[in-house]
């Protein structure tokens, strides 16, 4: 069994909140692959500081509102 990085989000909630965002738009927004964006809403991988920054600003969030940390 692989361990979950301990950052949550709530991505996919912003993403279907703004006009129903698709995870590729997201991604090209914000620099990354769809891919990427798929490994973060499921918990599989955790975004650099950078593109946390990125998709919160896209959503006019904080990063905090969109990211947590159960460390």
């Amino acid at each position: 069994m692989t361990k979950r990085p301990p950052i949550t989000n709530r991505v996919r909630d912003y993403r279907e909140r703004h006009g129903g965002l698709t995870q590729a738009q997201l991604g090209e927004a914000v620099g990354v692959t769809r891919h990427t964006i798929i490994a973060i809403e499921q918990g599989h991988y955790s975004p650099s500081l950078e593109t946390a920054f990125r998709i919160a600003r896209l959503f006019g969030a904080g990063v905090e509102d969109v990211f947590g940390w159960e460390g």
